[in-house]
């Protein structure tokens, strides 16, 4: 193994560290509470309303008149 690997390697298990990191980061945040389509935080009220909700009422609006008459399963 020359020097060029041991670097690509050294380098490969850095990265990978690295990414462990942020997935275990990534773990702890708590996505329940931002909307899936904008990004932003979903209100309390709107979660204590529809706790299941996965959208902010106006992102809902949006994608309830794009999929107006169609049904969902």
């Amino acid at each position: 193994m020359d020097d060029v690997d041991k670097a690509t390697d050294l380098e490969e298990a850095r990265t990978a560290a690295t990414m462990a990191k942020i997935a275990n980061q990534l773990k702890t945040v708590n996505t329940d509470i931002y909307c899936e389509d904008c990004g932003k935080e979903i209100p309390a009220a709107r979660r204590a309303a529809v706790p299941y909700a996965t959208r902010c009422i106006v992102c809902q609006e949006i994608d309830d008149k794009i999929h107006k008459g169609v049904r969902r399963l």
